[in-house]
């Protein structure tokens, strides 16, 4: 049996979303019975329970979709750890995660009580607070100011105690504000961000014209693409990736070219990536660089990126600002296409006249290259690698791992994000793990481990299915 009814579409189950819960039961514990306790809560536009395919019996566990987000975190609160019939275990209520997720885990009440909300610049903390206690009790309210100015961006979190909370005034607030869920706190996060934004120095740069792309959207169509040749040249720049990359990853790699005012990934209402990414420079200089050297460029290995200019919201329309942003961008060219020769005094500070970035980028000091071992080698050490977000491919690990001397060969398993590396020489494995576990190579973090022996003789009982 399926967990849910054909008829019932994915997109469904997730409007809004945060509007599912997701049930641990007792197995005795029946549809009706489960419908009947969580009504009062809202308006239940479905209750599915899960049952093993083969017996037709409930597994104890089951999905409850309401109409509202706030509906399903109240009952979530309400009901989690109550006796549902007497006799039986208490229940364990959750947020599911949404059906398009690619966590293997529910929904934490931490990533549901904080919210992200366009504001007035004139407001001040205890106005935000008084705007926003109608909906629940707020545990702090922060404002994020430019911390150069000390001037309200026009933009703020509110952090309630509880879920339901935080879902109310996201559905009932008024709309100017925008309200939305605030992106989840990581510990690779040092202060708080907005919308997956990663900011220099603050939380969006200096500029007004950020407000506008604090919030997701649909496609980067949203943003005018400008064409260069018309002489469109703008510090905002679009990239787009076909591979996963993370906040993370992009923001280190636009970071290289100095002068990054922000940095965010673009999400859809569900956390998913869309495959686009928002960077803002705080000169022009910066921008036409990065355009120049990103646009095209493989990261990792394989996957090219797309970076075109984007309307930054600042008006170009005066021929004096026109004739200054043609002459800069111009000079910025000039110097990304005739290399070494070009002014000097046209870069911005820390750009190097050599060579391109180098294909293998990490954050260690690897050794010099050394010669694979012969193919006929025996193994005497095998590391098992995992890779976050996905592989390197396998000219780049040859290229990586061979460096500690004695590399047999590089082995990845089809369809996992996992490989070997078979070493001829014991020491030359456990110098390779000692200096790599943990490190990223071209964006993707490495998990370096021995091996498990391989197994000469299995004492299972083999399978007779």
């Amino acid at each position: 049996m399926e967990e849910y009814p054909s008829k019932q579409t994915t997109e469904n189950l997730d409007d809004p979303p945060n509007s599912r819960l997701f049930v641990v039961t007792s197995r005795s514990v029946t549809e009706d019975e489960l419908r009947e306790s969580f009504s009062v809560f809202g308006d239940i536009q479905g209750v599915w329970v899960v049952k093993d395919k083969q017996t037709k019996e409930s597994k104890g566990i089951s999905y409850v979709k309401f109409a509202k987000s706030s509906q399903a975190c109240l009952a979530m609160e309400e009901m989690h750890g109550k006796v549902l019939v007497e006799s039986t275990k208490p229940i364990k209520v959750f947020i599911a995660q949404s059906r398009s997720s690619t966590r293997h885990r529910d929904v934490e009440d931490e990533e549901l009580t904080r919210i992200f909300v366009m504001i007035p610049k004139t407001f001040s903390e205890e106005d935000l607070k008084e705007t926003f206690k109608e909906y629940g009790e707020i545990e702090y309210c922060v404002i994020i100011k430019n911390k150069s100015t000390g001037e309200s961006k026009g933009l703020g979190y509110v952090r309630y105690y509880k879920p339901s909370q935080a879902a109310l005034a996201i559905e009932n607030c008024d709309k100017t504000y925008r309200a939305i869920l605030a992106e989840p706190r990581t510990k690779n996060t040092s202060t708080e961000d907005y919308s997956g934004g990663t900011t220099r120095g603050d939380y969006a740069g200096s500029g007004d014209s950020m407000n506008q792309y604090a919030f997701p959207v649909a496609d980067p169509g949203s943003y005018p693409i400008m064409d260069f040749r018309s002489g469109e040249f703008t510090r905002c720049l679009m990239m787009s990736t076909r591979a996963a990359l993370t906040q993370e990853q992009i923001f280190a790699l636009f970071d290289i070219i100095p002068g990054m005012e922000y940095c965010e990934l673009q999400r859809d209402a569900y956390g998913i990536s869309k495959g686009h990414a928002l960077i803002r420079y705080s000169n022009l200089g910066s921008a036409v660089y990065a355009k120049e050297k990103m646009n095209g460029f493989e990261y990792p290995p394989g996957n090219r990126l797309a970076v075109n200019y984007v309307d930054d919201g600042e008006d170009h329309s005066s021929p004096v600002s026109r004739m200054a942003m043609q002459f800069v961008a111009a000079q910025m060219m000039s110097s990304v296409w005739n290399g070494p020769s070009s002014s000097q005094a046209m870069k911005p500070p820390g750009f190097s006249t050599h060579s391109p970035m180098p294909r293998i980028q990490t954050d260690v000091n690897l050794p010099p290259l050394k010669k694979l071992a012969p193919p006929d080698s025996k193994t005497k050490e095998r590391l098992f690698v995992v890779f976050s977000p996905s592989p390197l491919p396998l000219d780049v690990l040859e290229d990586v791992f061979c460096r500690f001397g004695s590399l047999i060969e590089v082995h990845l398993v089809p369809g996992r994000k996992v490989g070997y590396m078979k070493y001829a020489d014991k020491p030359c494995a456990d110098e390779a793990m000692a200096v790599l576990h943990g490190r990223f190579i071209n964006g993707v973090k490495l998990k370096v481990m021995l091996a498990d022996p391989p197994r000469e003789e299995s004492h299972k009982r083999p399978r007779t299915y």
